[in-house]
């Protein structure tokens, strides 16, 4: 099912090396951009009915929006040196909004943007820095399914319409987005509809002598039921992409050699902003070996890469 992958190059508009909205078919309530920016140059957005938090992956980068209350706003970013170097500060911006992501005048950007529909309520959000020592790191599972989780736009810590989004780091040799979970249904209190977007960065692991013609890759999994079948094995390197209309998601894999980062952007049609999800029955019972074991002692990541 290649419709719900998209390798780097394949979703480009303008100065966006990934533009996904509601033009790609059979998507409706997210989006992400992806701008790699030379020093001083700019991509601008006009959100219309949707919210957005901008997510530096390399390098700062400067933000200046103006919101429906006719104020404007402008930060500039610290950013980082790379996804694998901790997290960074991010903004949000909401619905109704134009905005312009700019790199500075001496330094290079890549900046990600996610979005949302941002119609379950009649507030408009307040526009939002929040710096990076706000940004809560959990790491979750242990030994080999152990992943490192920056939380910057989960409902408890970013007041917004729709969107949830997140990142999370996985050393290399471990697995992620595991057990294998779903949130495609409306069922109260115990799973929440939400269409989900993965954006990919793959490294060679911190300290490895890298060869010549090395290939950081790393593998993303989903699958369905007879009644919504869905069935992708990707393979997938930096700035690719992969949907996740319904079904099973993960394992997301980090093969031996190469560590794994990837963006996570949520939302859906429900009135609940919740991340509520309902693990695949097969495998669920691997939650209960994880008190049994360390987390990976490489997280969490950061430093230079």
């Amino acid at each position: 099912m290649t419709e719900w992958v998209l390798p780097l190059g394949t979703a480009a508009d303008g100065p966006w090396q990934v533009a996904i909205d509601d033009r790609q078919d059979g998507w409706t309530h997210t989006g992400l951009y992806v701008a790699t920016l030379e020093p001083g140059a700019a991509a601008d957005l006009d959100l219309g009915d949707r919210e957005a938090v901008v997510v530096p992956l390399s390098g700062g980068a400067v933000v200046t929006a103006r919101t429906p209350d006719g104020e404007s706003h402008e930060v500039r970013l610290g950013g980082r040196e790379g996804v694998f170097a901790g997290p960074t500060d991010v903004v949000y911006v909401p619905r109704g909004s134009t905005l312009t992501v700019s790199a500075a005048a001496d330094t290079a950007s890549r900046t990600a943007v996610a979005t949302a529909l941002a119609t379950k309520s009649e507030t408009v959000r307040s526009f939002r820095y929040l710096a990076v020592d706000e940004v809560p790191v959990e790491l979750r599972g242990a030994g080999i399914a152990s992943r490192e989780v920056r939380n910057f736009g989960v409902p408890s810590v970013l007041d917004a319409d729709s969107i949830i989004a997140c990142e999370v780091v996985t050393p290399a040799g471990n697995w992620s987005s595991y057990p294998p979970h779903k949130h495609d249904v409306e069922r109260a209190g115990e799973e929440t509809e939400l269409e989900e977007i993965y954006y990919f960065e793959v490294a060679a692991e911190a300290g490895a002598a890298v060869p010549d013609g090395a290939d950081p890759v790393a593998y993303q999994r989903v699958y369905g039921s007879d009644e919504r079948p869905i069935d992708v094995l990707a393979e997938v390197r930096g700035g690719d992409v992969v949907l996740v209309p319904h079904g099973w998601h993960g394992p997301a894999m980090a093969p031996p050699g190469y560590d794994l980062y990837y963006l996570n952007v949520m939302a859906g049609p429900g009135t609940n902003r919740a991340w509520l999800i309902t693990d695949d029955p097969a495998h669920a019972w691997v939650r209960s070996t994880w008190p049994d074991q360390a987390v990976d002692p490489r997280l969490p990541m950061g430093g230079t890469r």
